[in-house]
């Protein structure tokens, strides 16, 4: 099958690759979502030339949508085409909700992948975050204190078993949601910086 995406160039020089993954399909998760579009534009600003793309099912992406399985297929697919198309470049993995899910299983294991970034983290909603623990690359949290898929009680849990390994950071931004509605900004702004911060 296909899977239909977009993929910007940085303005100044090329520093690296970014690849971010969607929410649930199922809940109208696609790559135009506000969330991945501003998450893709602070990669952008850090100098990554940045794919956001569709689920299978999604979109013009062929196939029917199936889960956590498929998701993590399509994850893994979209890394082999930036890795064809950007040989050895430093690449960045990012995912949203269902794409902080699927692309966090797939990148922790990809040596390809040399930092995570997890948004709106769905602790409560997946309960089997602690395939995390033993991670060993660099991870950025960003939530919000109201999410209503995962309580930053659960996520700071996670953080802290994840920090036992990994380095990690966490940003939460107060009377946020799980889709950052006024928190747009300052979440392009929160992964610019964290991102130039690890490329430097």
């Amino acid at each position: 099958g296909r899977l239909e995406a977009i993929l910007k160039e940085p303005a100044g020089e090329r520093r690296g690759v970014g690849v971010i993954c969607h929410p649930h399909p199922l809940g109208g998760g696609t790559m135009h979502n506000k969330v991945v579009f501003r998450a893709a534009a602070g990669m952008i600003d850090a100098g990554l030339t940045t794919l956001r793309f569709n689920f299978r099912g999604v979109g013009a992406s062929t196939g029917e949508h199936s889960e956590i399985d498929g998701g993590m297929e399509d994850v893994r697919d979209t890394l082999d085409y930036m890795s064809a198309e950007y040989p050895g470049e430093d690449l960045t993995l990012a995912g949203f909700s269902f794409g902080s899910r699927t692309g966090l299983a797939v990148g922790m294991n990809d040596d390809r992948v040399k930092r995570l970034i997890s948004i709106g983290t769905p602790v409560d909603k997946y309960h089997d975050y602690d395939f995390l623990v033993g991670l060993k690359k660099p991870i950025l949290f960003v939530h919000g204190d109201r999410d209503e898929f995962g309580s930053v009680e659960n996520l700071r849990k996670l953080v802290d078993e994840v920090s036992k390994t990994a380095e990690t950071e966490l940003v939460i931004f107060d009377d946020c949601g799980h889709f950052f509605d006024e928190h747009l900004n300052e979440l392009r702004v929160a992964i610019q910086g964290w991102t130039d911060r690890k490329l430097k």
